[in-house]
């Protein structure tokens, strides 16, 4: 009886241990197939390591090695002006550092329009396009739109200011006091003499300096020093272009302009005149003056 009784406890060990042993196979099986079924649907994203930021960073700080990191980043979406050596970022070596000119924050990448060259300083030449030039426009709190003018805005500029003291007509015939659209989409490079794009609180600014090319230069020279400038401010995503633009005060208030007819000159005749009894004859004849 006792060898009966242990027969059937080993036979069942027995089938214990192989009962595990299909069970563990089985599973290890499934997981196998399911890990490769996942592999088979992930999709293969090819990556670049490019420089990021570790912290945030602010306007005019330099950007040192310990500023930045090389992360992964899926190629397809690779934007414009990306680092992806260091010899191309610290270009001068980690002792001639480039500054930010715009805020960056932690884990954003590093882009060239965001940061200076090596050893420029972020003043306003580093904003300025080849061709480009600084020029200052003295505002108020009515021409400048009340201080919310910023660093990077886009601005039209209207012209005010007398034309008939010097007997010039403008277009449509307009004398006198006139305002007119003298430039459109012009780019503001600095508040008074701050640069930082950043900026935030409302500035009651005295000037504001553009970028202009020499010829946009000469006629905003012109026009400040004959009249007065405003500014207006343009839409971040407008993209239109304004016509020709010009108001004086009859367009203003809606009166038509008179025309003056000159009347021409008589034509000037000559004649003699003859009497032949009570009868007066009247010859004409070319006149001499």
């Amino acid at each position: 009886m006792r060898m009966v009784f242990g027969l059937v406890l080993v036979i069942g060990l027995g089938l214990a241990g192989f009962a595990v042993y299909m069970a563990k196979s089985y599973i290890e099986s499934y997981q196998a197939e399911l890990e490769q079924e996942r592999k088979q649907r992930a999709p293969n994203i090819e990556t670049v390591d490019i420089f990021v930021a570790t912290r945030t960073l602010k306007y005019g700080e330099p950007l040192v090695s310990d500023a930045v990191r090389l992360t992964a980043f899926p190629t397809a979406s690779l934007p414009e002006g990306v680092f992806t050596k260091s010899e191309d970022l610290f270009s001068k070596g980690e002792t001639v550092p480039r500054i930010v000119l715009r805020g960056i924050e932690a884990n954003e990448a590093i882009l060239a329009v965001k940061v200076t060259a090596p050893g420029e300083e972020a003043g306003i030449t580093s904003q300025l396009k080849r061709g480009e030039r600084a020029f200052a426009i003295k505002v108020d709190v009515t021409s400048g739109v009340s201080g919310f003018l910023r660093p990077g805005d886009r601005v039209d500029v209207y012209w005010t200011g007398s034309v008939g003291g010097n007997n010039m007509r403008t277009e449509g015939n307009s004398t006198g006091e006139v305002t007119k659209l003298i430039d459109t989409g012009v780019k503001l490079i600095a508040i008074d003499q701050v640069a930082n794009t950043e900026i935030t609180e409302a500035v009651i600014a005295r000037t504001v300096t553009v970028a202009a090319t020499p010829q946009q230069v000469a006629a905003l020279a012109q026009a400040q020093s004959t009249g007065r400038l405003s500014l207006s401010l343009v839409g971040a995503m407008d993209d239109s272009v304004s016509e020709a633009i010009e108001i004086d005060q009859k367009r203003l208030l809606g009166i038509a302009s008179q025309t003056v007819v000159e009347k021409a000159p008589a034509e000037e005749t000559c004649s003699i005149r003859t009497r032949r009894g009570a009868e007066v004859i009247e010859t004409p004849i070319p006149c001499t003056n």
